[in-house]
């Protein structure tokens, strides 16, 4: 796995138009940076996870490969852990559909059939998500 880049997002009070510029009132934080982001992808045999440190000391964990969802049916008022079989749309982004992206709202395809995705799996760690009757 690469190493992590940090994407600073705060503002350089850059003047495009030359001139004076006042100077920052603060220096750049380790909280401003940003990161790339975790694209969830559909695994085949074994899920990818990594611990990570955020502001205020918490930890975040976040899920790069996904084999299995906790799928809740209403029906039923139960849960159960079951492989994801693909991915069938994201409306999102339709071209993460393509490439067996998980993100919030997405509908996959589960053992028990068709499910809307409820977490966010590069947040949370987990792939939660409702069977559709």
């Amino acid at each position: 796995m690469a190493k992590l880049l940090s994407y600073y997002q705060g503002n350089d009070n850059r003047k495009v138009t030359g001139g004076y510029r006042a100077r920052p009132y603060k220096v750049k934080r380790k909280a401003l940076g940003g990161g790339p982001p975790v694209m969830t992808a559909l695994a085949k045999d074994n899920e990818y996870r990594v611990k990570e440190r955020v502001t205020g000391g918490n930890v975040k964990v976040r899920l790069y490969k996904a084999v299995y969802a906790n799928v809740y049916d209403k029906s039923t008022g139960t849960s159960k852990k079951v492989k994801i079989i693909r991915v069938l749309e994201t409306p999102s982004n339709p071209e993460f559909a393509k490439r067996g992206i998980i993100v919030k709202g997405a509908i996959i395809e589960t053992e028990l059939g068709r499910a809307v995705v409820t977490s966010r799996p590069s947040q949370d760690g987990i792939v939660n998500a409702v069977k559709l009757s």
